[in-house]
């Protein structure tokens, strides 16, 4: 028992037992170059750093990482260094997240960052408001630093709070896991995780979070800076790499079908939501089909492929331009991927020129 006539020692004790706001998750895997602006960007938060914990996750890296990591965690005691063998960025985040003590998550890339003093105002809206998510603005960043924010504002702010089938329903959401803040206790509460060894995790773990939510609501903030990289994990070239994106994808259009199938139909805006959640799983075979032009798969495995899309109205794209998706370029390879007996002459095609354009 701490007597109240020992105010050093009961302040002491409040801080062990205060609730830790926020946990922030910085999966790595050769990041060296870009690791430290990225962890300069969240210590210039108004936060005091017993209210949040950085969480890095090496993933096996073969430069500096571990030692950039380890060499600001040694200054900064609200830093966490987990040094892991290589098992993908899914599994990295996952790491992190069963480490987290924060009453809400963040999941940032090493290669991004934070505008300066946004994390005080995104957490005072959440909290606030009672939120399961909170989405904000994303700038994508290549040379140039933008390490203010254009509108970030200190103070109340109205939002207009959804349960997530509504909110994807009118709002064109994005795949990626860095433009919002989670409650943690919810997450645990869906049991959703990242899936682990393959690529689009995010975008599978969005949308399955999204539908589940009950409050959530975006604030157009400008917070996020991503950063464009021709060497990023999606613009890799090397074949093995490459084509795994191609399954990937296509594991992605199944994994949305079974989503689909769990939207209740009497939901005011069912049909909203299963309309972008179709129109988002037509963009992973789309995609695909993209990247099928410029692989080394024979396209003889394209109309098996093919048939498994059908089986889940996944193809042909009837449902993929739209709101989301338009213009002359998505239109015209819209109409070719749309018919079979164009499509294999076609790709043949387009990669002998691509071939020789090498």
């Amino acid at each position: 028992m701490i007597s109240l006539q020992e105010p050093v020692l009961l302040w002491k004790y409040l801080q062990e037992i205060k609730t830790m706001q926020l946990s922030i998750v910085v999966p790595c895997y050769n990041m060296e170059q870009y690791l430290p602006e990225c962890l300069d960007s969240l210590l210039g938060q108004n936060l005091d750093p017993s209210d949040y914990e950085i969480i890095i996750v090496n993933d096996e890296s073969k430069d500096s990482t571990l030692k950039v990591a380890t060499n600001y965690a040694a200054k900064h005691p609200n830093m966490i260094v987990i040094d892991k063998k290589n098992a993908g960025v899914g599994a990295a985040r996952n790491t992190g997240y069963d480490l987290a003590k924060g009453k809400y998550l963040y999941f940032l890339d090493p290669d991004d960052y934070l505008a300066k003093n946004a994390l005080t105002t995104l957490l005072d809206l959440i909290e606030g408001n009672d939120l399961h998510i909170l989405t904000f603005k994303s700038m994508p960043v290549v040379h140039k630093r933008f390490p203010d924010s254009s509108n970030i504002e200190f103070g109340p702010k109205k939002l207009e709070v959804k349960d997530g089938i509504s909110y994807i329903s009118h709002i064109k959401y994005h795949n990626e896991i860095w433009w919002y803040i989670i409650n943690r206790e919810f997450m645990v509460s869906t049991g959703i995780r990242f899936i682990e060894g393959k690529w689009m995790e995010d975008a599978i773990l969005t949308a399955e979070l999204f539908v589940k939510a009950k409050r959530m609501a975006h604030v157009d903030y400008d917070v996020h800076r991503y950063r464009i990289l021709p060497t990023s994990a999606m613009r890799n070239k090397a074949p093995e790499h490459y084509n795994k994106v191609i399954f990937d994808n296509a594991n992605a259009a199944h994994v949305f079908h079974d989503l689909i199938q769990t939207i209740p139909a009497e939901h005011e805006n069912a049909r909203g939501c299963i309309k972008r959640l179709k129109t988002r799983q037509q963009s992973f075979v789309f995609f695909l089909m993209v990247r099928l032009m410029k692989s080394d798969i024979w396209v003889d495995k394209i109309p098996e492929m093919l048939s498994d899309f059908e089986k889940i109205d996944a193809y042909p794209l009837k449902k993929f331009l739209g709101e989301d998706y338009h213009g002359t370029g998505y239109s015209c390879l819209t109409f070719i991927f749309n018919r079979k007996s164009l499509l294999n002459p076609f790709i043949k095609f387009f990669r002998s020129f691509y071939n020789l354009a090498k």
